[in-house]
């Protein structure tokens, strides 16, 4: 039978996109598309297919699967006959030997016979990424082609449990194996280790730790992993799905990391939900400079200063850590905390952009935009990438998610 975990599932607030035959992992968002495979009882190439009868169960809709399919699996609802069923926003999978609970369809369904379509994904390693709930889109909304197959989020700013961790995994491992994708937070980094000591099947880990703010903080030995990370599941994630291998996942995550550099600036704290106060204060002509994506203390507290002054500081800090010689190409990163118009984002960019193009740098890709959060926080950070001809190729393949999507 099938076993959906719901720990490494997409929450539902992030799969608010329509499904169609190209983006149907937008509302499921747990793993890859596939080249279709023979599998017993099904004509050569073609998925097994289960037909099936929705019924009400209260708000909701429920189905029965039955599944002998081993590995990672995509899945597609289509509505007889053979159209995509419109809006498909998961809200939930229980787990169950074989249950499935899809919410809030557009329309009653009133007994009408879907398929649900089942196939394996061959060859391709899986990538998985998680840690504390709080930064969405990070890590949930990056499930999706060119990007994760799992993401495994734990409570707000808290790491998920190696044993969350290890269903994650075996939802989607395969042949190929598994590359955790972690951020250099001490639970994080702990709770990834356990879980790859035990989940069976071949793993393999990236650790990120772009942040040049401080050398060590509160939750972390050594730097930071940030905004950075995003680049890393994007370009790693292109890597895999064009057939890349795990050594060679790994490698080309590490090469991204080492040549990727992040600061970020607050103007508020954020809130803790469970706390219900700001995790600090700041006065109202105050900014932490350097701060991290939990509310961690950053280089030093400063007076509220103008964007171009914010952008010096911080791409200065970045560029002389980076040590990228002018006439490098890069790509630029502008990512809001949650509780930064985007408007100001863009202020941010035109000035950090300015910045680094007077050091010589070639600005040849960016992104603006709120991808890496810390609740409400109102700020954001500045990432820079050194590229090279491979990874912007990498960057520019196409990718399908909630949270980033281009070229599809």
């Amino acid at each position: 039978m099938l076993r959906l975990p719901l720990t490494c599932l997409l929450m539902s607030l992030l799969a608010s996109t329509t499904a169609s035959a190209g983006d149907w992992r937008q509302g499921w968002g747990l793993v890859s598309p596939a080249t279709p495979t023979t599998h017993a009882g099904s004509a050569e190439g073609a998925a097994p297919m289960a037909r099936l009868r929705l019924q009400p169960v209260g708000t909701q809709w429920q189905a029965r699967i039955d599944n002998g399919l081993a590995g990672p699996l995509q899945i597609e609802l289509r509505a007889a006959p053979g159209r995509p069923v419109e809006g498909l926003p998961l809200q939930s999978l229980i787990q169950g030997d074989s249950s499935l609970v899809v919410g809030h369809l557009p329309a009653p369904l009133d007994g009408r016979t879907l398929d649900l379509r089942l196939q394996s994904v061959p060859g391709k390693v899986a990538l998985l990424s998680g840690g504390g709930a709080g930064h969405e889109p990070l890590h949930a909304g990056f499930v999706g082609h060119g990007m994760l197959d799992a993401a495994c989020p734990g409570q707000v700013f808290t790491s998920p449990t190696p044993d969350q961790i290890v269903e994650a995994a075996q939802a989607v491992a395969g042949d190929a194996g598994v590359l955790f994708i972690v951020k250099n937070y001490a639970g994080d980094r702990m709770n990834f280790e356990m879980a790859a000591e035990i989940a069976e099947g071949k793993t393999a880990t990236i650790v990120t730790d772009d942040d040049v703010a401080v050398e060590k903080s509160t939750y972390s030995i050594g730097r930071r992993g940030v905004a950075g990370t995003l680049i890393v599941e994007k370009i790693v994630g292109a890597a895999a799905e064009k057939g890349a291998d795990l050594a060679t996942c790994v490698a080309l995550g590490e090469r991204v990391n080492a040549r990727t550099r992040s600061m970020g600036v607050a103007l508020t704290s954020c809130t803790v939900p469970a706390a219900g106060t700001p995790t600090f204060a700041l006065g109202e002509d105050e900014m932490e400079m350097g701060v991290g994506i939990h509310g961690e203390p950053g280089r030093r507290r400063v007076k509220l200063a103008a964007a171009d002054a914010i952008a010096s500081e911080m791409t200065t800090a970045i560029a002389e850590d980076l040590a990228a010689p002018a006439g490098s190409e890069a790509l630029l990163l502008v990512n809001g905390f949650g509780g930064t118009p985007t408007i100001e984002l863009y202020l941010m960019y035109n000035a950090a952009r300015r910045m680094l193009e007077q050091r010589g740098l070639r600005i040849v890709r960016s992104l603006v935009g709120s991808y890496v959060t810390s609740l409400d926080m109102a700020g954001c950070s500045v990432t820079l990438l050194k590229a090279d001809d491979e990874l912007l190729r990498l960057w520019d393949a196409p990718v399908n998610t909630p949270g980033l999507r281009w070229g599809v």
